[in-house]
């Protein structure tokens, strides 16, 4: 017989070192390839792995039980997903589409947000995702209801009445509605927000492979005085797959950061700090783990999204990414294509061909990404604040 297996991007478990556990989302595709072989008469046991990023071979013991509170299996767990996908199947009117960061990868993605917007879906508000909708749908069932409605009647005490929803919370969703269905509508600072003007800036943004683990492309576009004329794009980029490639081109790019100090180094989410840390402990010669921690301080190194626009900013735009953020300011990137997944493509194609077009269009991509950043602070630089 036999054992159904896949290949994963990602790690095998979730949870802390001493409490790793199987990803039920794992457990439930690993389930149903293990019942197609059932049901073909192929199956030798219902112990179904994946091969992981860290190149592990984890088991899924699909009988076993799993959880504290209410302990069942993972084949229960797939059970009840197979049987909510087949009620759906029967009458779509069950289920409807809810917008979040995975739909940009999704095929689907033209006709639900078809659909979204003329039900004038209540996740087109960035943060507000399907099962903050599913608690408050019954007393507001669009963003426009949102907007004309007073909140205060669904406030008790230090709590609102909405399960999972706090006050602050629902304030904010109350003014993100009012500034997407405002006339006019303008970004807006929720408070003022303190941004540093050094000599020099680094708009930095890296590209890598989570498939393969492998950072392949470390970007910057330096500027001086705050003046665009001054900028320069400068990448450090793997000539091969090779980790003496890869350590090579974080090398390279450690010391042009510390050639340009001082300065201000911005990015665009914590991924390059997660994987500058990878890379630091895998190449540990390059630098010590005090110095990443260093460079990535608040002090020297600003994460837009995280430190500034989720804390200080409120936007007419359904979510909070770099390309929407920037696309709405009018940045136009050079490919019809952008985005990170197609980067990895790319990458994929070069490592087979090194033919220099791809090269090329892979250091377009980071480039823009990094002009993107420059957009977006230079706008945020400019706005109001509205308390």
């Amino acid at each position: 017989g036999y054992v159904a297996g896949d290949i994963k991007s990602g790690a095998g478990e979730e949870g802390v070192e001493d409490d790793r556990r199987p990803k039920k989302h794992y457990a439930v595709q690993l389930a149903l390839y293990t019942d197609i072989l059932e049901r073909k008469g192929l199956s030798r046991k219902r112990e179904p792995f994946v091969w992981d990023i860290h190149g592990d071979e984890v088991t899924y013991e699909l009988d076993e039980l799993t959880g504290k509170r209410n302990p069942t299996t993972l084949w229960n767990i797939y059970q009840g997903t197979l049987d909510e996908a087949r009620r759906n199947i029967s009458n779509p009117g069950n289920s409807s589409p809810a917008y979040s960061s995975i739909c940009k990868l999704c095929h689907w993605r033209t006709e639900c947000m078809k659909t979204l917007e003329r039900s004038d879906d209540l996740t087109l508000l960035p943060d507000l995702g399907r099962s903050k909708r599913e608690e408050i749908i019954d007393r507001i069932a669009t963003v426009d209801d949102l907007a004309n409605i007073e909140i205060e009647q669904f406030i008790d005490g230090r709590n609102t009445i909405f399960r999972g929803i706090g006050i602050k919370s629902l304030e904010k969703f109350k003014a993100r509605a009012d500034l997407i269905k405002s006339n006019n509508a303008e970004p807006y600072l929720t408070e003022p927000v303190a941004l540093p003007d050094p000599e020099r800036e680094l708009f930095f943004d890296i590209e890598d492979d989570p498939l393969h683990n492998f950072c392949y492309l470390h970007g910057f576009v330096e500027r001086s005085n705050s003046d665009n004329n001054t900028e320069k794009y400068v990448a450090f980029f793997a000539d091969d797959l090779s980790p003496e490639a890869e350590e090579q081109a974080f090398a390279d790019a450690w010391r042009y950061i510390m050639e340009n100090q001082p300065c201000t180094v911005y990015i665009y989410s914590k991924h390059e700090r997660t994987t500058w840390r990878k890379l630091q402990s895998k190449y540990s010669s390059v630098c010590s783990e005090e110095e990443i921690e260093t460079l990535f301080d608040p002090d020297n190194t600003i994460d837009l999204l995280h430190d500034v626009v989720r804390k200080y900013t409120e936007w007419p735009t359904h979510d909070h990414t770099l390309k929407t953020l920037a696309q709405y300011l009018d940045f136009k990137w050079r490919d019809t294509d952008p985005s990170g997944a197609a980067s990895i493509e790319w990458f994929q194609r070069w490592s087979e061909s090194e033919d220099p077009k791809i090269k090329q269009r892979i250091l377009e991509y980071n480039e823009d990404d990094c002009l993107a950043t420059r957009v977006l602070l230079d706008k945020i630089k400019t706005l109001d604040t509205i308390n």
